[in-house]
């Protein structure tokens, strides 16, 4: 067995698959439910000071060997190599992800895209599909490239044209669209385009996110993974489990509990992290924790 068989072999048990998915739109929709659901989207080692390396080969390994993976451009690094590995056309994409309605014609790189091509249906004639495990809370099951709602789960995901963009000669996928995310979600947006999404170019966002004081990955530790309908969340002190019906929220009040939650619901890896390091970001997040309350949870 050479290597890259080996590595595929322990990514797709890390997701509890013990046979190898086909390259179908079923075979997508599998491992994409179980990578959302096995490998939570995560900030620690951002917040300890210490970023894992963003490049698809280190993330992989990672993933592979039972690790963190990290957030957006680990994750979808990774998924990407599991994706071609396992026999789908994969394409990626510049994203820009938004929060305020000010930022959204912004044009910095914040989200690393995945299209997967060749698998048409009834529905979905072009045969494009969304795949994405880096947004935390998300799509359970890629979408379709397709303009309109598109319902996962209980959840309505909107799929918009793109400002100005041309498709045409892009036989891998459409160049540029927009996207409405869940409603309650942190972000409101993405813009997708065909903008400089190298591995320079991620290398350099990575870097300005993961050490810049002014960073939003700098803030808060903020763990998250999508299982089913459930979006499960643990940012700062605060543990949510948000679904189509309703908000179960309630705030970690003890050491044990919040590790507990990072460890056991979220399922995040920590066996690296020393009991020096544990301490000094519990300070840290019951520190911004009481200034967020005092503040009127803003």
């Amino acid at each position: 067995m050479g290597e890259a068989e080996t590595l595929l072999e322990a990514y797709l048990g890390r997701l509890g698959l013990t046979e190898r998915p086909p390259a179908t739109l079923a075979g997508l929709r599998r491992v994409h439910r179980a990578h959302v659901a096995r490998i939570a989207y995560d900030n620690l080692s951002i917040m300890l000071g210490r970023p894992d390396p963003v490049d698809a080969a280190a993330g992989t390994s990672r993933a592979a060997a039972g690790g963190r993976l990290g957030y957006c451009f680990h994750q979808n690094g990774a998924f990407g190599w599991l994706l071609s590995e396992l026999g789908f056309s994969v394409s990626r994409r510049h994203g820009h992800v938004w929060v305020r309605p000010e930022d959204q014609l912004g044009t910095t790189l914040n989200h690393l895209v995945l299209v997967v091509s060749g698998l048409p249906t009834d529905d979905n004639p072009g045969g494009h599909w969304w795949a994405d495990a880096g947004l935390g809370e998300g799509f359970a099951e890629p979408l379709p490239l397709v303009r309109g709602d598109h319902v996962v789960e209980g959840w309505s995901f909107g799929i918009g044209a793109g400002f100005g963009a041309q498709a045409a000669g892009r036989p891998t996928g459409p160049a540029a669209w927009t996207y409405r995310h869940l409603p309650g979600g942190v972000l409101r947006g993405i813009v997708v385009t065909s903008r400089d999404h190298s591995p320079a170019a991620v290398a350099t966002a990575h870097e300005w996110l993961s050490l810049a004081p002014e960073s939003p990955f700098r803030r808060v530790l903020v763990a998250q993974r999508v299982d089913g309908p459930d979006q499960r969340t643990v940012r700062g002190l605060v543990h949510q489990v948000m679904t189509p019906a309703g908000r179960d929220q309630h705030d970690l009040a003890s050491y044990d509990e919040w590790r507990g939650a990072l460890v056991d619901d979220l399922l995040l890896p920590v066996d690296d992290v020393t009991p020096e390091e544990w301490r000094s970001l519990w300070d840290r997040t019951q520190a911004s924790h009481r200034a967020w309350d005092e503040a009127g949870r803003p």
